[in-house]
Protein backbone atom coordinates (compact mmCIF):
# COMPACT_ATOMS: atom_id res chain seq x y z
CA UNK A 1 0.00 0.00 0.00
CA UNK A 2 1.42 3.03 -0.91
CA UNK A 3 1.27 6.43 1.15
CA UNK A 4 -0.97 9.25 0.50
CA UNK A 5 -0.19 12.24 -0.73
CA UNK A 6 -0.12 14.83 2.55
CA UNK A 7 0.95 18.32 0.59
CA UNK A 8 0.25 19.22 -3.19
CA UNK A 9 2.68 20.85 -5.57
CA UNK A 10 0.23 24.09 -4.64
CA UNK A 11 0.57 24.11 -0.87
CA UNK A 12 4.24 23.27 -1.36
CA UNK A 13 4.59 26.68 -3.61
CA UNK A 14 3.02 28.17 -0.46
CA UNK A 15 5.22 26.82 1.64
CA UNK A 16 8.40 28.29 -0.62
CA UNK A 17 6.48 31.72 -1.14
CA UNK A 18 6.10 32.50 2.91
CA UNK A 19 9.52 31.46 3.80
CA UNK A 20 11.71 34.58 3.45
CA UNK A 21 15.25 33.29 3.34
CA UNK A 22 14.27 31.45 0.42
CA UNK A 23 13.32 33.97 -1.68
CA UNK A 24 17.01 34.95 -3.01
CA UNK A 25 17.08 31.53 -4.74
CA UNK A 26 13.86 31.70 -6.74
CA UNK A 27 13.26 28.03 -6.14
CA UNK A 28 9.81 26.65 -8.14
CA UNK A 29 7.98 23.20 -7.09
CA UNK A 30 7.60 21.36 -9.83
CA UNK A 31 6.38 18.06 -8.73
CA UNK A 32 6.11 15.74 -5.68
CA UNK A 33 4.88 12.60 -4.63
CA UNK A 34 4.24 10.75 -1.73
CA UNK A 35 8.61 11.12 -0.42
CA UNK A 36 9.11 12.70 -2.77
CA UNK A 37 9.98 16.06 -4.21
CA UNK A 38 11.52 17.86 -7.65
CA UNK A 39 12.18 21.53 -7.56
CA UNK A 40 13.93 23.72 -10.05
CA UNK A 41 16.37 26.13 -9.59
CA UNK A 42 16.21 29.09 -12.19
CA UNK A 43 19.56 30.37 -13.74
CA UNK A 44 20.29 33.81 -12.06
CA UNK A 45 23.73 35.34 -12.04
CA UNK A 46 23.59 35.99 -8.56
CA UNK A 47 24.29 32.54 -7.92
CA UNK A 48 27.71 32.12 -9.58
CA UNK A 49 30.83 31.93 -7.75
CA UNK A 50 33.89 33.49 -9.21
CA UNK A 51 34.81 31.98 -12.36
CA UNK A 52 30.93 31.87 -13.27
CA UNK A 53 29.96 28.33 -11.95
CA UNK A 54 26.74 27.94 -9.89
CA UNK A 55 27.93 28.18 -6.41
CA UNK A 56 27.70 24.83 -4.11
CA UNK A 57 25.93 26.84 -1.84
CA UNK A 58 23.13 26.83 -4.27
CA UNK A 59 22.88 23.21 -5.00
CA UNK A 60 23.79 22.35 -1.77
CA UNK A 61 20.40 24.45 -0.84
CA UNK A 62 18.07 23.15 -3.27
CA UNK A 63 18.92 19.70 -2.52
CA UNK A 64 18.20 20.52 1.34
CA UNK A 65 14.77 22.48 0.29
CA UNK A 66 13.98 19.85 -1.90
CA UNK A 67 14.14 17.34 0.84
CA UNK A 68 12.21 19.12 3.86
CA UNK A 69 9.34 19.47 0.63
CA UNK A 70 9.12 15.78 0.57
CA UNK A 71 9.04 15.20 3.71
CA UNK A 72 5.86 17.39 3.73
CA UNK A 73 4.66 15.40 1.17
CA UNK A 74 3.70 12.40 3.81
CA UNK A 75 3.91 13.99 6.88
CA UNK A 76 2.29 17.29 6.35
CA UNK A 77 2.90 21.28 6.98
CA UNK A 78 2.27 21.53 10.72
CA UNK A 79 5.26 19.23 11.89
CA UNK A 80 8.97 21.22 11.82
CA UNK A 81 11.94 19.03 10.77
CA UNK A 82 14.99 20.11 10.20
CA UNK A 83 18.47 19.13 8.64
CA UNK A 84 20.64 17.06 10.65
CA UNK A 85 22.88 15.40 8.35
CA UNK A 86 23.68 16.38 4.72
CA UNK A 87 27.01 14.40 2.37
CA UNK A 88 27.25 15.72 -0.94
CA UNK A 89 29.20 14.72 -3.52
CA UNK A 90 30.09 17.50 -6.08
CA UNK A 91 30.39 15.85 -9.74
CA UNK A 92 30.41 18.41 -12.45
CA UNK A 93 29.77 21.82 -12.21
CA UNK A 94 27.30 24.00 -13.84
CA UNK A 95 27.31 27.21 -15.76
CA UNK A 96 24.31 29.57 -16.70
CA UNK A 97 21.81 26.44 -16.78
CA UNK A 98 18.59 25.98 -14.50
CA UNK A 99 19.09 23.19 -12.08
CA UNK A 100 16.39 20.31 -11.41
CA UNK A 101 16.87 18.90 -7.82
CA UNK A 102 15.07 15.71 -7.05
CA UNK A 103 15.14 14.49 -3.71
CA UNK A 104 13.31 11.11 -2.24
CA UNK A 105 12.96 9.94 1.03
CA UNK A 106 14.30 6.55 1.26
CA UNK A 107 12.99 6.36 5.16
CA UNK A 108 10.77 8.17 7.36
CA UNK A 109 10.54 7.38 10.94
CA UNK A 110 8.61 8.65 13.55
CA UNK A 111 11.45 11.29 14.24
CA UNK A 112 14.06 10.70 12.02
CA UNK A 113 14.33 11.18 7.44
CA UNK A 114 16.60 9.68 5.82
CA UNK A 115 16.85 10.28 2.16
CA UNK A 116 18.86 11.12 -0.90
CA UNK A 117 18.93 14.23 -3.62
CA UNK A 118 20.21 14.46 -6.90
CA UNK A 119 20.83 17.72 -9.04
CA UNK A 120 21.34 17.56 -12.95
CA UNK A 121 21.26 20.67 -15.21
CA UNK A 122 18.82 21.46 -17.34
CA UNK A 123 20.59 19.05 -20.19
CA UNK A 124 19.87 16.11 -17.55
CA UNK A 125 23.05 16.09 -16.82
CA UNK A 126 24.24 14.59 -12.40
CA UNK A 127 26.07 17.33 -11.19
CA UNK A 128 25.51 16.74 -7.24
CA UNK A 129 24.54 13.70 -5.14
CA UNK A 130 23.39 14.20 -2.09
CA UNK A 131 22.64 12.00 1.58
CA UNK A 132 20.61 13.58 3.74
CA UNK A 133 19.20 13.22 7.19
CA UNK A 134 16.47 15.43 8.50
CA UNK A 135 15.09 15.39 12.48
CA UNK A 136 11.64 16.17 13.43
CA UNK A 137 11.76 19.04 16.61
CA UNK A 138 10.09 18.37 19.61
CA UNK A 139 6.88 20.59 20.21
Amino acid sequence: MSPELACTVDELTQTLAGAAFLKPYGFVVQSCAPGECTILVPYASSSERPGGMVSGMTIMGAADVAMWLAIMTQRGKTEHWVTTDMKTAFLSSARQTDIYCIARILKLGKRTSYGTAECRDSGGYLLAHHVISYSLLPT
